[in-house]
């Protein structure tokens, strides 16, 4: 990306440069699965970062930033009975999200989703209370990512926007992914469209 690009002014909601703002086209996807992203201080301030506009989709959703020393984040409150609390994260002996994970417990669900890069997220999913808890789950393989802007540490890599809609598409419906899926192709298209690559 060239110099000038990060100088144009940005979105506050979409982080998009304002001439490609894309909060026109954000849907209010209202499911009763609670998406609970937690973010790495180093990720939040990155552009590129794909969290953030998924949770402006979810009314029921919530947004902690992980890493500073004095507001350390704890999320043991979310381990009710009531709800069944899952971590999208592969550690070992992590579930596959399908079907039949679904529907072997009627509860609705708390989605944990830690964002950061790999060393990040997998210490996250390790040490803070409530995520080192919940119960891990990975999606089944599907489709390669359709971000392109950063590298990817796993062949089955995606950004954190395609995790959680996946991941809702699972658990909620089709219909949910697909709405969000929609916000998150135009959002691809414009920021190739930006960088003069070929997909906008």
């Amino acid at each position: 990306m060239g110099r000038i690009s990060f100088l144009i002014e940005r979105c506050n909601r979409c982080k998009m440069h304002l001439e490609l703002c894309v909060c026109a086209h954000i849907p209010i996807v209202d499911v009763a699965t609670k998406v609970v992203l937690v973010m790495h201080k180093r990720e939040v301030v990155k552009v590129s970062a794909t969290g953030p506009l998924a949770l402006e989709c979810l009314p029921n959703s919530e947004l902690h930033v992980h890493g500073h020393r004095n507001h350390p984040v704890h999320l043991g409150h979310l381990l009710t009975p009531q709800r069944r609390v899952l971590c999208l994260f592969p550690r070992p002996g992590a579930q596959i999200l399908d079907d039949a994970f679904v529907s072997a417990d009627p509860r609705p669900v708390t989605l944990i989703v830690p964002d950061g890069n790999w060393g990040q997220a997998s210490r996250m999913s390790r040490r803070i209370p409530g995520m080192k808890d919940a119960i891990n789950v990975i999606l089944p393989k599907g489709q390669p990512t359709g971000w392109g802007l950063r590298h990817e540490s796993h062949e089955d890599g995606l950004a954190t926007f395609e995790a959680i809609s996946r991941a809702l598409g699972i658990i909620e419906s089709p219909d949910a992914q697909k709405s969000m899926d929609a916000l998150f192709a135009l959002m691809v298209q414009r920021t190739h469209r930006l960088r003069g690559n070929k997909q906008g």
